[in-house]
């Protein structure tokens, strides 16, 4: 088992994204010249942390074996434009996302919104709805055009 030491290389980063083994991803370690690091955790890292900063040392002293150390606490909610593009990556797990109030997924001209109330609004310039089996609609009134 190797030493691990600090070798002064303390630094707060970005958690990016999740690899496809679950492996945090992060940005912003001084030494990588903007590219993104696959690290290791001392902590469980969920999805809610993502696009936070985290607390890195270096195994060994060297920069390219970063270890996550914990999570920056008590910072004000990043706004999602301001945070980029969220990219999670998962292997045959389910991956949950949840909001407090309003959920949109949005590309385009197109957009699912989930909403507290129940309401899933989907909007685009061309629907397509295809099932090899037995496609159903179902509700208290259909209304077409």
């Amino acid at each position: 088992m190797s030493d691990l030491r600090w070798g002064g290389l303390a630094s707060v980063v970005t958690l990016q994204k999740f690899d496809a083994r679950g492996r945090p991803v992060i940005t912003g370690l001084s030494s990588s010249l903007g590219q993104s690091i696959v690290a290791r955790s001392t902590v469980p890292l969920q999805a809610n942390s993502l696009g936070k900063d985290v607390l890195v040392i270096c195994e060994e002293g060297d920069p390219t074996r970063p270890i996550v150390v914990g999570v920056i606490q008590g910072e004000a909610p990043v706004a999602s434009t301001a945070a980029g593009p969220v990219s999670v990556e998962v292997d045959d797990d389910p991956l949950v996302v949840t909001a407090q109030r309003e959920l949109v997924l949005r590309c385009g001209q197109a957009s699912i919104t989930l909403t507290r109330a129940g309401k899933v609004i989907i909007r685009g310039t061309y629907l397509l709805t295809q099932s090899s089996g037995y496609n159903k609609i179902k509700g208290a009134s259909i209304d077409i055009n």
